[in-house]
């Protein structure tokens, strides 16, 4: 159904349990659509994939930095393992055109898009883990993404919500908070609406594929608006 050799060249990777590479491209739209032949798709693999992920980059990241205290490790993380990142990871590996999807369900480009092509990051990361367990992921992550990692590190994004917060208690007294306006999508590619607001006064709006993303998309409009 794969290109198995294919696909195993690209990720630089050769897998002993075939069946896990093969379940890790399986969308659930396909399922759907072939449910004679196919019982499973990758949504348990991408579950597995993101604590995978998480563990791998908190471990690279403690030894990497031993006087960075834990909030900042934690601004680092979730830069290094958020949808976005993942999205960019994944179109480095050139597999994208082999997830195999049902016909009904569309690639679209924007965020649908992104958000099914992290899913398949994780999933990879996930059957690579169950194939060959921690230190076989390790490697084909840093293998492939070692330069990626070093440049997100050096050149952070700003942290916002930080800003804002800082510049509201030393200029009012005040601190903005946040709300989520709307939620929209699937479970699996749910994308967030959330305002950040001072008492009543609404700031700013942001988007994102968590509410952590679309607070700092929110905050980052607001404080924009004030330089």
């Amino acid at each position: 159904m794969l290109p198995i050799e294919l696909i195993e060249e690209k990720l630089k990777y050769s897998f002993y349990k075939k069946d896990l590479l093969q379940l890790a491209f399986t969308h659930r739209s396909f399922v759907n659509e072939n449910k004679e032949s196919v019982k499973e798709h990758n949504e348990r693999l991408e579950f597995l994939g993101d604590s995978v992920l998480g563990l791998l980059i908190s471990e690279f990241l403690y030894n990497l930095a031993p006087t960075l205290k834990e909030g900042d490790l934690s601004y680092l993380k979730s830069r290094l393992v958020d949808a976005s990142t993942c999205f960019s990871l994944l179109q480095k590996l050139e597999v994208e055109g082999y997830l195999l999807l049902g016909k009904g369900e569309m690639m679209n480009a924007g965020k649908g898009r992104e958000t099914l092509l992290a899913d398949l990051f994780e999933a990879i990361l996930g059957a690579i883990y169950l194939d060959g367990g921690f230190e076989k992921v390790k490697a084909f992550f840093f293998d492939h993404f070692d330069q990626i990692v070093y440049e997100i590190i050096k050149q952070p994004v700003k942290n916002w919500k930080a800003l804002l917060q800082n510049h509201y208690q030393k200029k009012m007294q005040k601190q903005p908070h946040y709300k989520v306006l709307f939620e929209e999508g699937p479970h699996h590619e749910k994308v967030f609406c959330v305002g950040v607001f001072l008492e009543e006064m609404e700031l700013g709006v942001g988007r994102g594929f968590s509410k952590k993303e679309a607070e700092q998309s929110a905050a980052q409009e607001a404080y924009k608006k004030l330089t």
